[in-house]
């Protein structure tokens, strides 16, 4: 509660001021005289100036506000080694009932470290939810932060002002002093790699806490199968080469053998993501007779740039003799030795487009296209009438290695191509454009090749569901033939055209074995805080999925149908690293969160990174346990403004003068006086009546 004088002039201020200038004219002639009652008359004038300067006595009553007090408790990854998640917990515990025995403290415990929803943060931060936390909190009320953590925090400010301005910050640090740590450091690693070709990782073994210099043996796993195992020094550079297998998301992890007594082997493995890249593919399509859909297949490929093309077309068989000179037949003799026996095998894809056999190429290159299938090879044959004859590709030493044999009928009607259901499941036709209606909303073929005993998979048919595309595998290779060819008047919009750059395409690329093309495939990403699984699968049903967690938990889930041939699983990914996802013989990993994250490159306790926050605040770091492992909590003092905040075995709380005002009683001095008793009395009215009167009768006298 306090009291003040305030003056609230019940006229202007410059009629007042007049008013006191008119009273001293008539006032001051009487004083100088020395006649009988000037002082009375002085006195009821200076009555009458300060009754219109209306003196009011103001009475504010105050509430006193509590002091606050933060105390943030780090609950990172890191603070659940050792014991430092029990000492943290007690600490915790402790302190709050002793700032409980103070009633002008309130206190305010922050859970931070790891911010909501997300298990794999990359670092721990305590300053960003301090501030959140104390939003709503004037910042002359906040008396003290106590921290308890092990001292990694990765968004300390640069300097106090990031904090309340009277605030001290005191840090109460987990773990001891001597512990000791290995970790595994990647100094380089490239981001990209060809298919086929090597890649070279750096990296270091450095055992923190202890002298460097011993040999540590680190094991390396490719995608999780092992790769090799290596010697190193440890905190020397050491180099690993690793070839790139294939292509996307190539995962290569380092894993240091356990170093004694250390905090944690989590950080003694380290990830390296390579992302695989392909060269230029390269294709070879070789066209027969020319016909009007010979340059939908030249377009499809030229159109893509990851694709070197090499292509030749048939126009005339060497047998054939007109009389033409021969510097008017070609620019460019058919180089058929060059390419189907000396360079057979460096390309990825062969692509026959109405070919059949004419004495071009002999028979023994048709073996040499046998066994490139069959060691690896792709092949593709887009077949019209000529695949029904005499000539046909069947009728060469190709035939072990084509799925589907000629019945010599060649079909000419109209048909719409229809996906099977085996094709619904199949990865290569699955959810085309168009397929979704019955009959689907393409235009349509009219020829269709008749065959019979086909091998492999039917994803598509013709004609009374005879077949129109197949595929099938050959030992290590990959064949496909399509049965029609007027996939041209797709490309020609021929009644609404149809996807034949989707179709082609998805074709060519399982061919040449894309692994989002395949059709047993187990497939892991994160997305946000989730693990994301996807199955595929030509089968109706799918078993549950094994996961194996970062630490070595196991779970098992059954997943959720997505589509025809696709299941889907999605479970939280609450740890950062590597997890394993198993199905029968598929296995598959996904990497959560950093592939280092700070939270464990130096997990040992220190107060390195907060102590020069600390003395600027003037607040104490200090251990929570002592040298026998004791817990030891530093007393709580309260200060006031001017004193040192902290001591040896104390933390100060700078307690606040901060307060709310309740209420304000407004008393007039000469319009009404309340006294001690709460009587209201008429004193001033008074004054301002008898001193007038006094005056009259002293100078009537």
């Amino acid at each position: 509660m306090s009291w003040t004088l305030e003056f609230t002039p019940l006229i202007p201020l410059a009629w007042l001021l007049g008013a006191g200038a008119a009273a001293v004219l008539l006032v001051l002639p009487g004083l100088l005289r020395r006649m009988r009652g000037a002082w009375l008359r002085a006195l009821a004038a200076l009555a009458f100036l300060v009754a219109l300067a209306n003196p009011v006595v103001v009475n504010a009553e105050r509430e006193s506000l509590s002091t606050i007090v933060a105390m943030v408790v780090d609950s990172s990854a890191s603070q659940r080694l050792a014991n430092r998640g029990n000492v943290t917990r007690t600490a915790r515990e402790r302190l709050a009932k002793r700032f409980d025995e103070f009633d002008e403290i309130e206190l305010r415990v922050i859970e931070a470290g790891t911010p909501s929803g997300s298990g794999a943060a990359d670092g721990t931060h305590l300053f960003g939810p301090l501030r959140s936390a104390l939003g709503d909190v004037p910042p002359e009320r906040v008396g003290a932060v106590v921290m308890l953590t092990d001292g990694q925090v990765h968004d300390v400010p640069e300097n106090a002002s990031a904090l309340p301005p009277a605030a001290p910050l005191h840090v109460l640090l987990t773990g001891r002093p001597d512990e000791r740590d290995r970790r595994v450091v990647v100094d380089g690693a490239p981001r990209f790699g060809i298919v086929n070709e090597r890649q070279n990782i750096r990296y270091r073994v450095i055992d923190d806490g202890v002298a460097d210099g011993e040999a540590v043996e680190v094991v390396v796993t490719h995608d999780g199968e092992p790769h090799s195992v290596q010697i190193v020094t440890a905190g020397r550079a050491a180099t690993l080469t690793v070839e790139i297998p294939h292509g996307g998301s190539n995962i290569i992890e380092l894993q240091a053998a356990p170093l004694e007594g250390e905090l944690t082997d989590v950080n003694n493995r380290s990830i390296v993501r390579i992302e695989g890249i392909r060269e230029n593919l390269r294709v070879l399509l070789v066209s027969g007779a020319p016909h009007a859909g010979e340059r939908t297949w030249r377009n499809l490929l030229k159109s893509d740039a990851a694709v070197d093309l090499v292509h030749f077309t048939i126009l005339r068989p060497p047998s054939k003799q007109d009389g033409t000179p021969i510097n008017q037949l070609s620019l460019i003799a058919f180089p058929t030795r060059e390419l189907f026996s000396e360079k057979i095998d460096e390309f990825d894809l062969i692509i026959f487009d109405r070919y059949h056999h004419r004495g071009v190429l002999p028979l023994l290159y048709f073996d040499n296209i046998a066994r490139y299938v069959r060691n690896g090879g792709a092949l593709m044959v887009a077949a019209g009438p000529d695949y029904a004859g005499f000539t046909s590709l069947y009728q060469t030493p190709l035939s072990p290695v084509l799925p589907v044999a000629p019945t010599g009928n060649v079909i000419e009607a109209p048909f719409h191509a229809q996906i099977t259901p085996l094709g619904d499941r199949h990865p290569v036709t699955r959810a085309l454009e168009g397929s979704e209606s019955n009959p689907p909303d393409w235009g349509r073929f009219f020829r269709l090749v008749e065959v019979n005993h086909p091998q492999g998979s039917v994803l598509m048919s013709g004609i009374d569901d005879r077949p129109l595309l197949v595929l099938n595998r050959q030992q290590e290779g990959r064949v496909a033939i399509l049965l029609s060819d007027h996939t041209w008047l797709w490309a020609r919009g021929f009644e609404g055209g149809g996807p034949h750059v989707d179709l082609l395409r998805r074709v060519a690329h399982w061919l040449m074995k894309e692994p989002d093309l395949e059709e047993e495939a187990l497939r892991a990403r994160t997305r946000g805080a989730d693990l994301i699984v996807e199955r595929q699968t030509m089968f109706e049903q799918t078993e549950p999925m094994t996961i194996v967690s970062p630490s070595g938990a196991v779970q098992t889930h059954r997943p959720d149908i997505a589509g025809p041939g696709l299941w889907r699983l999605s479970v939280p990914a609450n740890e950062i690293g590597l997890y394993r996802v198993e199905q029968g013989d598929l296995r598959t990993f996904a990497h959560n969160g950093p592939a280092n994250p700070r939270e464990f490159v130096d997990s040992r306790s220190t107060g390195e990174f907060l102590a020069p926050l600390a003395a600027e605040t003037g607040g104490l770091v200090a251990r929570l346990v002592d040298v026998d492992g004791e817990l030891d909590l530093p007393r709580i003092v309260p200060i006031r403004a001017g004193t040192s905040t902290a001591g040896k075995d104390w933390i100060g709380i700078r307690m606040t003068e901060a307060s709310v005002l309740k209420g304000i009683n407004r008393i007039p001095l000469l319009s009404g006086f309340v006294d001690l008793f709460g009587v209201v009395g008429l004193l001033g009215l008074l004054v301002l009546v008898g001193l007038p009167f006094a005056t009259w009768i002293r100078e009537g006298r």
